[in-house]
């Protein structure tokens, strides 16, 4: 398929502010899930009932995803996120600002809900200006929202070593985060020249893939997320309890799994230019099941950092190839209206992930071992190594070093995609 014609200046634009939007958003999402212990102190919440505000926020998210897929019909992505962003900065703002649990809790809720509609919006936009390139870059924003991350996640420490309360913390990045995605909203390009207003009818949306075809795609988001949370959720706890490490050591390997994501990512487009995405998929995958392998088998602390650093290597980059190899299928079979309902579709597996990782890692480990429980990410993300052929298609070789493959090839292997 020709990419859309969309004028050189235009599309740059486009790419620099859907780059700011992911980082303000990493940071953002970083600020909310690094400050849970003070959350959980100003507002009195008990060990018991926190469980359920966090797992409250992934299953509204899915909700917000499920709800953007019917949207995107309707009005253009853009649209959506120039709409939602905003609110779950403000949602953040709120959750640090309100004076009862009650109000927190529906701050949480309004969080939960949006996100899932920037998230899916984010993505989908990143997936069409990659389409409208012609080759990836859908890598680039992902590692600007691992930057974001690294910035709030370093926000947050300050905040708790200078013991700062919420609204102190989340005020003054909420008060520049909010103009700044009103700005670089006027920019953002959808990837497609639809024509028509940027108002209901501006789009002409097409019907997602079958959740049948598209599960093989859906599995590996959750699994690559299942790994994920595995790292946010354990990885200090792992260090210190099963490893030996010291308290202040348990502490790094999260910031380092994030710090490899980041370099990962930004020097992942390359590779999947130079070698396809398949390839980089595959080699992404053998990493991070060796760094599950060398975590659960170190005998201490810096060589489970090793693993933490293989790990951030590997994962990072097939959450984003997995939106990018949805969103060709998608346009190969129905065309480019059918890319954005798709996204949103696949997204609502990142919180499956989300929500199956921690408490899975954690049940097995209290009742098995934290050693043996490191090992079901593992296996879990090698199965991403019976669907890779998923992630090539007749539009998936980027660069002028890959043959495009036959169309009566597309779509070949064992997953039917």
């Amino acid at each position: 398929m020709t990419p859309p014609q969309v004028p050189g200046a235009r599309l740059r634009r486009g790419r620099v502010s859907l780059a700011l939007s992911f980082f303000a958003q990493g940071a953002v999402f970083a600020l909310l899930v690094t400050r849970i212990p003070a959350v959980q102190t100003r507002y009195g919440i008990s060990d018991g009932l926190l469980p359920v505000f966090l797992a409250a926020v992934p299953v509204l998210a899915g909700v917000g995803s499920v709800g953007t897929e019917h949207l995107v019909k309707r009005v253009r992505p853009s649209v959506v996120l120039r709409a939602v962003q905003p609110v779950v900065c403000l949602a953040l703002l709120a959750v640090g600002a309100v004076g009862s649990l009650a109000q927190a809790a529906v701050a949480l809720a309004v969080f939960g809900l949006t996100v899932g509609g920037l998230d899916a919006s984010m993505n989908m936009l990143g997936v069409s200006l990659q389409r409208a390139y012609g080759r990836s870059i859908m890598l680039g924003f992902h590692a600007a929202y691992s930057l974001g991350g690294i910035v709030g996640a370093s926000l947050a420490w300050a905040g708790a070593h200078w013991e700062l309360p919420l609204v102190v913390l989340y005020g003054p990045v909420v008060a520049v985060a909010v103009p700044l995605v009103l700005v670089i909203g006027r920019w953002f390009v959808d990837g497609e020249d639809r024509g028509g207003s940027e108002g209901a009818g501006g789009t002409a949306g097409g019907a997602p893939v079958a959740m049948r075809l598209l599960l093989p795609l859906c599995l590996v988001m959750a699994f690559a997320y299942i790994g994920d949370s595995t790292v946010s959720n354990w990885s200090a706890k792992y260090l210190k309890d099963v490893l030996g490490g010291s308290e202040q050591l348990s502490t790094v390997p999260y910031n380092v799994y994030m710090v490899t994501t980041l370099l990962g990512r930004t020097v992942g487009d390359m590779g999947v230019r130079r070698f396809g995405p398949v390839a980089v998929v595959r080699i992404g995958t053998v990493v991070a099941a060796v760094g599950f392998a060398v975590v659960a088998a170190a005998p201490g602390a810096w060589v489970g950092m090793v693993g933490f650093v293989l790990l951030g290597l590997g994962l990072c980059v097939i959450v984003p190839q997995t939106f990018a190899a949805a969103g060709r299928y998608a346009v190969e079979r129905h065309g480019p209206g059918a890319s954005d309902p798709t996204i949103a579709r696949l997204n609502i597996f990142n919180y499956v992930g989300f929500l199956i990782g921690s408490p899975l890692v954690g049940g097995l480990g209290d009742a098995w071992s934290y050693r043996g429980a490191m090992l079901v990410p593992m296996v879990l993300v090698l199965v991403t190594l019976v669907y890779a052929r998923s992630f090539g298609s007749s539009s998936a070789r980027y660069g002028d070093d890959h043959e495009r493959p036959r169309t009566a090839d597309v779509g070949r292997g064992s997953n039917g995609l």
